[in-house]
Parts: structure tokens; C-alpha cells; sequence
């Protein structure tokens, strides 16, 4: 797993993927500061996360539409599944390397939070519990993506069906309160205020471990045919 993990970690940062990813946040985290934070005149470090989650829709596939798409076209993908590694080593590998992009991501973003502290007091516990949802939400994010990718050869495909999936759930609510729970961005919404809520929690962790383990069935299956 380890081998697999430093070899995507390479692969961000070797090519412009990670800096795309990196770089294309912080700009939109820089907006969100200045138009949430700064001309509210506000020192709340955990507003900047709240309008950055509703960006990760469109900027988790540049991590993830690659994972599994890019093996299959390039032929790769039977070297990966002749390996002695397993698939679960494969998978988890892969999501931990991207995981380990928005934990880096994040890191930078403490830049605004000492930004911040010239100005005022930010909460330190409410940053600490947002910051926590919003890793929560991106490996939620991450996850999908992930298994959209284990599903085409085409990585602007398993892109697409990543973001379209967002969306859907993303306004979901609006015609029903039932489908609140299935909104990944409900979800989140509550960590900002500090509210910690098991139940949400809980649904990210099960949405997370679900297409982690959709992504091993798919990739299982695919190996076995072949």
C-alpha cells in the first residue's frame, strides 16, 4: 500500500496535477477570504471552509478522474493487477495519496488563520472542527470520484460523472428534506458552527467506506475476467 501511496504522491508533484489542484484552491480560497472574511470584517477562520466546500464539486476530479482511467487506457492497469500487491493495497494507496493532497492543502490554508490573528481572535476549536469536517468531506468526495474513475477508460467521463453526481446530491434537498442526509454539503454545513454532530460524522465515514469498497469489488471483478 505504502509503494503504491508514494509512487501517486510522485505522480502529483511530478506532473501539474498537484500544483493545478493546489494552486486552483488557494485562488479560490484567497476569493472566499477576501469577499467572506475580510470585507465582512470578520474573523471567523471557519466561513473561508464553508464557501471553499461547495468549490471541491469541481476540483476533486482533477485528483481523482485519473486514478483507475489512466491505468486502463495506457494498459497499465494489468501490471497493476499481475503485482503481488493486492487490490485493497491498490485502492487504498491511491485514495490516501490524494487524501495526502488536501491534507497538504489544508496546511496552507492555516496562512489565512495567522492572517487573521493580526486582526482579531479566530476560534481556534470551531477552525480545529472545521477543518476536521472538511478533510472528512474531501475523502467523501475523493472516494466517489475514485470509483467513478474505476468505472471508464475515459478520465473527462469518470470527471463529468464525478461532478454531475455532486450536484445532484449537492441540491438534492430542495425538493425533498428527505434527501437532506444523502447531501454531502448538509453534511458539512454544521462543523463551521462548531456543532459536531455523531450522525454526520458517521454518514461521511459510511459514504467514504462505501465506494472505497465499490472501487474494490469493480476493480476485483475486472481482474477476475481478465
Amino acid at each position: 500500500m505504502w509503494a503504491v501511496f508514494k509512487k501517486e504522491i510522485k505522480t502529483y508533484f511530478c506532473t501539474p496535477i498537484g500544483y493545478v489542484f493546489i494552486g486552483l484552491f488557494l485562488a479560490m480560497c484567497s476569493i472566499f477570504f477576501y469577499i467572506d472574511v475580510y470585507m465582512s470584517g470578520s474573523v471567523k477562520f471557519e466561513n473561508l471552509f464553508y464557501s471553499v466546500a461547495s468549490v471541491l464539486t469541481f476540483i476533486v476530479p482533477i485528483l481523482t478522474m485519473r486514478m483507475f482511467s489512466e491505468e486502463r487506457k495506457n494498459g497499465t492497469e494489468q501490471i497493476l493487477f499481475t503485482t503481488p500487491k493486492s487490490i485493497t493495497d491498490i485502492v487504498m494507496g491511491k485514495f490516501l495519496s490524494a487524501t495526502g493532497i488536501i491534507i497538504i492543502t489544508e496546511i496552507a490554508t492555516l496562512m489565512y488563520f495567522i492572517i487573521l490573528k493580526f486582526f482579531g481572535t479566530p476560534e481556534v476549536l470551531i477552525s480545529i472542527v472545521t477543518m476536521l469536517g472538511f478533510l472528512l468531506l474531501s475523502m467523501a468526495y475523493i472516494s466517489f470520484g475514485m470509483f467513478a474513475s474505476s468505472l471508464t477508460e475515459n478520465q473527462i467521463v469518470a470527471g463529468v460523472i464525478t461532478i454531475a453526481f455532486f450536484i445532484i446530491t449537492w441540491f438534492l434537498p430542495e425538493f425533498s428534506e428527505i434527501f437532506s442526509s444523502f447531501s454531502l454539503i448538509n453534511l458539512f454545513s454544521n462543523f463551521p458552527s462548531g456543532r459536531v454532530s455523531i450522525s454526520d460524522i458517521t454518514s461521511l465515514v459510511t459514504f467514504t467506506i462505501l465506494f472505497v469498497l465499490l472501487t474494490m469489488i469493480v476493480l476485483q471483478r475486472r481482474k477476475s475476467i481478465k
